[in-house]
């Protein structure tokens, strides 16, 4: 069984996906209980973009709830891809130059790193079952661009000195990570031929 016959299986078993979800949603959790002290002195109007790694889980949460009821929306679909993707990449970006920078690798940098390169790969392996639209194309741009906005104009982001000390150019990797995922959801269809 090759890797792509066994992806287009596990992708379409109801099992799979059921298992998928329970870890999902533990990992949802996790990550707003993580947020929760932040999140306490996070002004109203923010707080809905403060916790960018449990709002993209959310977000595949409801894709795959979606899937399971084969009542899938495109926007949720584009929302879970390109949060997924950005986050999970810019997290494990961010764990690997705060170890370079303090020249520790501690158990707990390495967990997030694995955890969240999971979810950056949960981006690519549910994209043949996503539903794709301008619409929603539209939406998560506006999202992944206004969470930066807040982010880096407002000093939104998650509490480490390491950002802190680098907001300009943390801001900017955030920007590239946002296009980045934006243009490879609209791409990846032509790589992986999907309907």
């Amino acid at each position: 069984m090759t890797i792509n016959t066994f992806w287009q299986y596990t992708l379409y078993q109801r099992s799979w996906l059921m298992m998928l979800l329970i870890c999902n949603i533990l990992g949802m959790i996790y990550g707003y209980i993580w947020y929760g002290e932040q999140l306490s002195h996070t002004p109203w109007q923010f707080k809905i973009f403060v916790p960018d790694s449990p709002t993209a889980i959310l977000f595949l949460v409801i894709s795959i709830s979606l899937i399971l009821i084969r009542k899938q929306n495109s926007i949720i679909d584009a929302l879970a891809f390109v949060t997924l993707f950005k986050y999970g990449i810019w997290a494990v970006i961010m764990n690997i130059l705060f170890i370079i920078e303090q020249g520790d690798i501690t158990v707990n940098g390495l967990v997030l790193m694995f955890s969240h390169s999971i979810i950056a790969v949960q981006a690519i392996y549910f994209y043949p079952r996503f539903k794709r639209s301008m619409i929603g194309i539209i939406v998560a741009m506006t999202w992944v661009f206004l969470n930066d906005y807040i982010d880096y104009f407002y000093l939104q982001f998650p509490y480490y000195d390491f950002i802190t000390t680098h907001v300009w150019q943390i801001g900017v990797l955030s920007c590239c990570l946002s296009v980045f995922g934006l243009l490879l959801y609209i791409e990846l269809n032509k790589l992986l031929k999907c309907k």
